[in-house]
């Protein structure tokens, strides 16, 4: 059983071009119906290969993330991946009928993501400045960039030197699948990116450092990690006075959040956003109602 969840981890990871964090959940969520199957819990129930698998089995296994205390949103994901696992097996011809086909996927409402105002931005991007240290350059340039750019944090802490231009005004990235975007950037991003590059980064670096690839190092002349980043934006928030939690997520849905407010259209800022479908993009159009009032005001000939 092990050996097919191995080969559709692989089959994601080749074939799919997933990123080692989606294949990272779909393991451990396979890994826990491998443990369901096997485990001691279930000797009237042991499943021994994937064909024995049906559908009371499955629900009772729903029943059981239930009882486990998991949330909706964490049992659809995981109903989810055996789905796709099982899709696999399908075309794979190790099973014959698809047991998950009557599996029902518990409804998630879908929460609106929270977006700072620009004056909360302003606070953020400026609280690294009050220092002068290489890390606090270092700080400045990656919130810079990041609100600049809409960047997920995997995609920050991954960028090489060679990734930003800085004369052209751009920063190139992998988003997932493995998809190549290039990015605007604003004259003050560039800026702060600038800064770091020449005066932060190779005193972080260090004399036997000089070669190293990576944009955003630490004190160690590594590459930056996203628990680092995470960190490092945390302190900032309680800095900049910001209340509830802030994560790096939280930079990119005002980056979507102020350009739409600004005009943007949603295709552009899907393009921005490296979103396969205009569909997860329109999450972000959760525009006050004074602000679609004042464009109502401005675009109709009657208003």
């Amino acid at each position: 059983m092990q050996e097919n969840v191995r080969a559709f981890l692989n089959h994601l990871s080749v074939e799919r071009g997933a990123s080692p964090n989606t294949i990272a959940a779909y393991r451990n969520d396979l890994e826990q119906l491998v443990e369901h199957a096997t485990g001691p819990l279930q000797n009237a129930h042991r499943i021994s290969a994937w064909p024995q698998v049906d559908q009371p089995f499955l629900s009772e296994y729903v029943v059981s993330l239930h009882d486990r205390g998991y949330s909706a949103t964490t049992v659809a994901r995981k109903i989810a991946s055996v789905k796709s696992f099982f899709s696999y097996l399908v075309d794979e011809g190790e099973v014959i009928r698809n047991p998950t086909e009557r599996i029902s996927t518990p409804r998630v409402g879908r929460t609106l993501p929270k977006a700072l105002s620009v004056e909360e931005v302003e606070r953020l991007l400026e609280a690294p400045l009050k220092l002068t240290t290489p890390e606090a350059m270092r700080d400045a340039a990656m919130l810079e960039l990041l609100y600049a750019s809409g960047l997920r944090v995997s995609e920050l802490i991954n960028l090489d030197m060679r990734d930003v231009n800085t004369s052209e005004q751009y920063v190139r990235c992998l988003g997932k699948g493995s998809k190549e975007r290039v990015v605007p950037l604003h004259q003050r991003a560039v800026d702060a990116v600038a800064a770091y590059v020449q005066e932060s980064r190779p005193r972080l670096l260090g004399p036997r450092k000089q070669e190293g690839v990576a944009l955003f190092v630490n004190r160690r002349g590594e590459r930056l990690t996203r628990q680092g980043f995470w960190l490092i934006l945390k302190g900032y928030g309680r800095q900049a006075g910001i209340k509830g939690s802030i994560t790096p997520h939280t930079l990119r849905h005002s980056f979507a959040t102020h350009l739409l407010a600004g005009g943007a259209s949603l295709r552009n800022v899907q393009e921005l956003l490296g979103h396969a479908s205009i569909s997860t993009t329109q999450v972000y159009t959760h525009l006050t109602t004074d602000q679609v009032r004042e464009a109502y005001d401005e675009a109709h000939p009657r208003a």
